[in-house]
């Protein structure tokens, strides 16, 4: 009988989320994203490997890479610098090789550095090593394929099942189901679920048009298992957003603090060389970190983090189910 149930208002949901275009909204973010990614992104961030200005006028440097450019002055190697502003400047005018570039974030500076002092010597001693086996383009895309996969679960999750529950207060749905002898968890499992399928399927696709099927059968249970984690977040705080606030006014405004403190910190602490003392702290971070570990093959098995997300997990079901009976009292 309860499956029976469970079913009908599955089906329910499913015309309402056909109904309200959600799933050809999804198609469309899916395609727009795949576009960005393929013809926009990857073009703007393709960069040649790091240009090397060497200024030694003594000499001192007896191992020099053929990959560096010798300059006659300090004047030419700021001009070359000034057009070039990802190139990395070495002055060596004092026997000493000194660095010379413009900031950025600060692990990349530190690895333009480390490369072009890597140049000034030719023996296996200093053969710089290498991490990780993706190249350049395979970085860039797992690394803007994982930002945007997390941008869109935060937003459809959390946005997409109030814009359903809001059309369902207007059309008297939830009055409806006050009286109808059912489960009222059922209602909010039903939903929480699909938007959970929804979620999965849009970031196995997202994996397999940006990433390619050949990494993505390797990479993909460890994609799916975190995404599945921020699905549920999201689509649970939603939910209970959706039942306390009024109108959809109310909670457009609430919506843009949770999605703004749900990304910018993170994105800020993950990409810049900005580092927040509380980070370590924040739930999302971890699940963003735990989401690009896993688009890496880096998975981590961490029992503590599994625990506290079940946890969260359960309690936001617990009150959404509180908050939609609460709801159901008001309706009837």
């Amino acid at each position: 009988m309860i499956w029976k149930s469970l079913y009908s208002v599955f089906k329910k949901d499913c015309r309402m989320m056909a109904s309200g275009k959600f799933f050809f909204v999804a198609l469309g973010s899916l395609v727009f994203y795949t576009v960005f990614i393929n013809f926009g992104y990857l073009n703007f961030m393709h960069m040649e490997i790091y240009n090397v200005y060497l200024y030694d006028p003594a000499g001192t440097q007896a191992q020099v890479s053929n990959l560096i450019y010798a300059v006659d002055s300090l004047e030419e190697m700021d001009a070359m610098l000034v057009r070039d502003t990802n190139g990395v400047g070495i002055n060596a005018s004092d026997g000493k090789p000194d660095i010379v570039l413009y900031a950025g974030a600060e692990k990349v500076d530190r690895h333009r550095a480390d490369y072009a002092l890597s140049l000034l010597h030719t023996d296996d001693e200093h053969t710089p090593e290498i991490v990780g086996g993706d190249s350049p383009e395979g970085k860039n895309r797992k690394d803007i394929t994982c930002e945007l996969l997390f941008i869109e679960i935060v937003a459809v999750g959390f946005l997409g099942i109030a814009s359903v529950l809001f059309k369902e207060k207007r059309m008297g749905v939830i009055r409806v189901h006050a009286i109808m002898p059912l489960e009222k968890s059922l209602f909010v499992f039903s939903k929480i679920f699909l938007f959970l399928l929804t979620d999965l399927v849009f970031a196995a696709l997202m994996t397999l048009f940006n990433i390619g099927p050949a990494e993505m059968a390797s990479i993909l249970p460890a994609v799916l298992a975190q995404t599945a984690i921020l699905s549920l977040i999201m689509s649970l705080t939603g939910f209970v957003c959706a039942m306390l606030l009024k109108d959809f006014k109310q909670f457009s405004l609430a919506y843009l603090v949770i999605a703004l403190f749900a990304t910018a910190p993170v994105f800020l602490s993950a990409n810049t060389s900005i580092k927040m003392l509380w980070i370590d702290y924040y739930p999302f971070y971890h699940v963003y970190m735990g989401l690009k570990n896993a688009f890496f093959g880096m998975p981590a098995i961490n029992l503590a983090y599994s625990i506290c997300a079940a946890c969260a997990i359960l309690l936001l079901f617990g009150i959404a189910s509180a908050a939609f009976c609460r709801e159901m009292r008001k309706e009837g």
